[in-house]
């Protein structure tokens, strides 16, 4: 299977890709913050959690196109909450995909962390961008740092794009095993996005 791991923080920074990924991959993983407002889409309380109040019909669009094109499409069932954006903040972590009112949701679950460990085993390519919760804060690092490790378990061509992925990989000690990193965030993006890229076409020209 293709699988596409996307996280961080807007659905509005990732539209284009998540709109291109659809037509080829078999599984999208999304994580971070821009999981909520996929979560509020289909109805879902998330408390305080980030959510993009102008794109929950564009997120509910997305659903849609994944269910049309067959693709196996994961959003977290469980959450690490905080109750205000801080390393030391009181936490919780939730036993189903409602976050109760006054909690932000900053990080997978537990369960969440084991379906995309298991999403991610079986994969022929993964395209890893964006973490899946606040990871320069140890408590909130779990789901990304799990990520990582499913990666380089598997058989997979790996693929991390992205400054904040890159920074992630590094951190979590196992940069050295996967296939291919890139620290241009913003040309991985274009290039998953479709677009051509000046230095790319002029290479394959030659």
């Amino acid at each position: 299977p293709f699988v596409a791991v996307l996280g961080g923080a807007k659905v509005s920074d990732k539209i284009l890709l998540i709109e291109n990924l659809l037509g080829k991959v078999d599984r999208l993983l999304i994580g971070g913050a821009m999981a909520y407002t996929f979560l509020a889409a289909q109805g879902h309380p998330v408390g305080a959690s980030r959510v993009e109040e102008d794109k929950l019909e564009l997120a509910k669009s997305l659903l849609q196109q994944a269910e049309e094109k067959g693709v196996q499409l994961l959003l977290p069932n469980d959450h690490r909450c905080g109750k205000t954006f801080d390393e030391a903040t009181e936490r919780v972590d939730t036993a189903a995909v409602a976050i109760d009112d006054g909690w932000m949701g900053l990080d997978l679950g537990p369960q969440s962390i084991e379906r995309y460990r298991a999403a991610i085993a079986d994969a022929g390519t993964v395209i890893w961008n964006g973490p899946m919760g606040v990871f320069e804060w140890e408590p909130f690092a779990a789901g990304t740092y799990a990520v990582a490790q499913a990666c380089v378990d598997s058989n997979a061509l790996t693929i991390v794009g992205g400054g904040d992925s890159a920074s992630a990989a590094k951190k979590s000690g196992l940069a050295d095993r996967f296939g291919h990193i890139s620290t241009g965030g913003g040309a991985s993006l274009e290039l998953l996005e479709g677009k051509t890229l000046p230095g790319v076409a002029v290479l394959t020209d030659v």
